[in-house]
This record gives structure tokens, C-alpha cells and sequence, in this order.
């Protein structure tokens, strides 16, 4: 009998968007294609996304535009996470300094409490979420409530953000302009804490859910955070040798190069002895190195190294690259 394909063996997939989904206004090959196939198989499909520069009504509607299958209610933002968040900690009707754009302020007003823009205004708490538009005035607002006590919420701390043109500053840098100038730190909403996918699977009713992501400190780390199965994808900001070097907690289930993945059988890892086999790859530590014997072109051999540098190092607070040695290149 044949094995399956990965995804057959959960029943939703919880899917990241920037860098899984598109990159800046395009999407990625492949990866429209695969999320419509989705609801043939009866897998449920989710979008938890990190970027509160837009509403998960417009995010819905860019990925419709691409050809993606998405409602309104498939999209959880952390946005959404940052207002519920706030909406617990503050009296109904508590004035917020919003330190983003009107996709932001919007969900801070869904929650009851009040959108303001200055410090004259006298917000009680600072939220902030990524914007193109951001600049150093609005910085320099937030640090100024930030340093006079108030509650600081960041929806997400991702410190990078995929475009068509390459790697961007994401919120995390923003985030931390204003922890630089205030000595403080904010509470996050978004990803990697477990709400956030705890909600979405909850909208699907899932009970297995598979959460595809990019990035290991938000995606990876919030899924297994969640208790959930997480797939690393190769189109985003990690690659196979940031992969490898993951601390423990951050390190995925599955890694596979794109969506299309998702549709083929994912190898087993089998080991014996210290070697670590994966189709036609094998991988064994000596030390601090890695000899695989394999092509470096072959994620086989990527899957088959993490396998024996992970089991050789289970517990990992920090990020530990081992040096690797080709055999056969």
C-alpha cells in the first residue's frame, strides 16, 4: 500500500501567510493550487497571520484575488488577538494610543475600547502593529505613553517580513525602537503565544491541525507552542541551515520546500546505530559535525541531518549550528 500524502493525516491546516502564501502582492508558485485542493480532501484550511496592517476582511479579499479559497472568518490576525487581549486587561470604553494603521484601530474598537492617535488624548495603553506608513513621529508618541506606564501590547515581534523585492523590517524592529528608547518591554498577542491558533482551529472544529509557517520564532515556536503538528516551508525567512541549528523548541515536525508538498508522501526518518537514514540520504554526528552523505540539493538529506543533530542535542535553549561535512561532495 502506498503512503500517504502528509496532509491526509490531519483535518485542517492552519497556514501562515506572508512568505507561505504570497510574497508582497504575488503569490508563491504553487501554493494557490495546493490551498484549493484542500476542500476535495475534506481538510479544513485556516490563515493565522502575524501582519496588523490590514483587516482579515482585506486579507481575505487579497487572497481571493490570487485565486485562493478564502472567507472572511479563515483569516485570524493578531490584530483580532491584540484587541481581545486588551479588551481583558482594561475597562470597557479605555482610551488606547494606536501605534499602526486603521485595520488596527478598527479591531481595538471591535473590543470596546477606544482608538486614540496622541498622547494628549491620555490613552491608558499603547498598541502596536506593523504599517508601511509608520514613521519616527508615531515612535516617538508611543514612547512617550510607553515611559508614563501605560500598558504596551505589540500584536507581533516578527523582526523581518517576506516582499517580492526580498527581506523587510517587520514589526519586531519597530517594537524595538521603542523598547530601546523606554527600557520596557510589551506583552504580545500574536504569534508564537498559543491563543492565536488555538482560536483558529477552534473556528474549524479541528482536532488535528497542521500549521505551515516560514518562520521558526512565530510560526514553528507558536504552533508547537499550541500543541499542534508544524511543517516548515522553504519559501519564506528560515532556510535548511537555520532549520538544523533550531533551538528545541522552535524545530518543526515536517519540513518540505513549498506547498505542493503537502500532496506527496513525507519520507520517515529511519536510524541504527548513530546513522540516520532519509530516502536516499544518510546522516551521522561526530562531535560538533554533521557528515551527511547525500546532495545538498536534496531536502532528503536536510531531513536526514536534523534527525541525528537533533536526537545528539534534544535540549537546546539557544540556536546551535553544527559544522557540516558532504561525504559525497
Amino acid at each position: 500500500m502506498a503512503a500517504p500524502d502528509l496532509i491526509s493525516t490531519f483535518d485542517a491546516l492552519l497556514a501562515d501567510l506572508d512568505g507561505v502564501v504570497y510574497a508582497g502582492a504575488h503569490a508563491i508558485p504553487g501554493a494557490v493550487e495546493s490551498l484549493r485542493r484542500l476542500a476535495g480532501i475534506g481538510v479544513g484550511l485556516g490563515y493565522v497571520t502575524n501582519n496588523a496592517s490590514r483587516t482579515p476582511a482585506e486579507v481575505a479579499q487579497h487572497l481571493r484575488d490570487l485565486g485562493a479559497p478564502a472567507e472572511d472568518q479563515q483569516v485570524v490576525s493578531s490584530s483580532q488577538a491584540a484587541g481581545e487581549l486588551l479588551a481583558s486587561l482594561l475597562p470597557a470604553g479605555s482610551r488606547v494610543l494606536i501605534t499602526g494603521g486603521d485595520s488596527l484601530a478598527l479591531e481595538i474598537e471591535l473590543a470596546g475600547l477606544v482608538p486614540v492617535r496622541s498622547e494628549s488624548e491620555q490613552p491608558v495603553a499603547v498598541v502596536q502593529g506593523f504599517h508601511p506608513d509608520l514613521g519616527w513621529k508615531d515612535l516617538a508618541e508611543a514612547a512617550y505613553v510607553v515611559a508614563g506606564g501605560a500598558l504596551w501590547v505589540a500584536t507581533n515581534t516578527d523582526m523581518s517580513i517576506p516582499q517580492a523585492r526580498g527581506i523587510a523590517p517587520g514589526n519586531g524592529t519597530l517594537v524595538a525602537a521603542v523598547a530601546a528608547a523606554t527600557g520596557r518591554r510589551p506583552r504580545v498577542a500574536g504569534k508564537p503565544e498559543a491563543p492565536l491558533f488555538h482560536a483558529a482551529a477552534k473556528r474549524l472544529a479541528a482536532d488535528r491541525p497542521l500549521v505551515v509557517g516560514d518562520r521558526l520564532d512565530t510560526d514553528i515556536l507558536g504552533g508547537n507552542n499550541a500543541g499542534f503538528a508544524t511543517v516548515a516551508v522553504l519559501t519564506g525567512v528560515d532556510t535548511r541551515e537555520s532549520i538544523l541549528a533550531a533551538r528545541t523548541l522552535e524545530r518543526p515536525g515536517y519540513i518540505i520546500n513549498d506547498l505542493t508538498d503537502l500532496y506527496r508522501p513525507y519520507p520517515a526518518v529511519e536510524s541504527d546505530a548513530g546513522q540516520y537514514r532519509c530516502g536516499a540520504a544518510s546522516a551521522a554526528v561526530h562531535g560538533q559535525t554533521v557528515r551527511v552523505s547525500g546532495d545538498p540539493a536534496d531536502l532528503d538529506a536536510w531531513r536526514a541531518a536534523c534527525a541525528a543533530w537533533w536526537t545528539a542535542n534534544p535540549e537546546t535553549a539557544t540556536a546551535l549550528a553544527p559544522v557540516l561535512e558532504w561525504l559525497d561532495h
